[in-house]
């Protein structure tokens, strides 16, 4: 069985515990759950959260899942990596920041951590991933969501999201800019550049659509293999809407296949 430890307690981090808890992510424990402060949580499980930094990362979890925003990749990144645990990250956007992910990748290799990044709220990348290994000449990502995934954001500044009548496109661009704009709305963005041709080569459109409901997100590549084209429609979590409640699911998946016989879609 692997201990399982969890930065963040958001609507990703209680689906993953919720999971976890109903055995629905393979062989493993959800140990420890760092917070900010422990004592918003005393309804819960006291033992299994933790607001003492040194506390947590001392248990010797074997997976550290970051489920808290971009800062806690910063801020945690470095240290889970250190200590052994493999590293599942959600804010993958945080890795358009070259100067970290060559940080973290030199702290997996001395420690012979992984970081592991989930498909979340895309597919395909397995294709995506697999093509590279003759060369892809495009990559681009339509991102599309309601109005009310866009609260809180800079979004606001660009439409007025209580009037909107029709898509209107608020980035064109590239991923490493759009992962740094939008941070909890594009992480798809920065896991499809790992997976392919890179922050600057992987275009990207981002929409504010009020004829939609869903977090809607299309993958167009061109390559050596041929042609594909995926099309997604995530259901918004209710807790935030910024977010799908697939990516959860992913993520558990993730922790399953660490653990199972059979591993499919690698």
């Amino acid at each position: 069985m692997l201990n399982i430890g969890l930065i963040g307690f958001g609507a990703i981090g209680q689906d993953i515990a919720k999971y976890i808890n109903e055995g629905k992510a393979g062989n493993v424990l959800l140990k420890a759950v760092l917070v900010r402060r422990k004592d918003q949580y005393e309804s819960h499980i006291s033992d299994l959260f933790y607001d003492n930094e040194e506390a947590f990362f001392g248990l010797g979890l074997d997976i550290i899942i970051e489920a808290a925003g971009h800062e806690a990749v910063y801020k945690f990144g470095k240290r889970t990596l250190s200590t052994s645990s493999d590293f599942i990250i959600a804010s993958v956007g945080a890795l358009a920041d070259d100067e970290l992910l060559a940080e973290l990748e030199t702290a997996a290799k001395l420690t012979n951590s992984k970081i592991i990044i989930p498909s979340a709220a895309i597919a395909g990348l397995d294709r995506v991933a697999a093509s590279m290994l003759q060369g892809v000449d495009e990559v681009k990502l339509v991102t599309r969501k309601p109005p009310s995934a866009w609260r809180g954001t800079i979004a606001e500044e660009k439409v007025d999201l209580d009037t909107v009548k029709e898509p209107i496109c608020i980035y064109n661009g590239v991923a490493r800019e759009s992962s740094k704009l939008f941070p909890e709305s594009t992480n798809v963005s920065a896991t499809l550049s790992l997976a392919g041709i890179g922050f600057d080569k992987t275009k990207v459109q981002v929409y504010v659509d009020p004829s939609i409901t869903s977090n809607t997100h299309q993958i167009f590549v061109k390559g050596f293999f041929g042609e594909m084209e995926v099309k997604v429609k995530n259901i918004p979590s209710s807790t935030n809407p910024k977010t799908g409640y697939i990516v959860a699911m992913s993520i558990c998946n993730t922790l399953k296949n660490r653990t199972s016989s059979i591993v499919i879609g690698i």
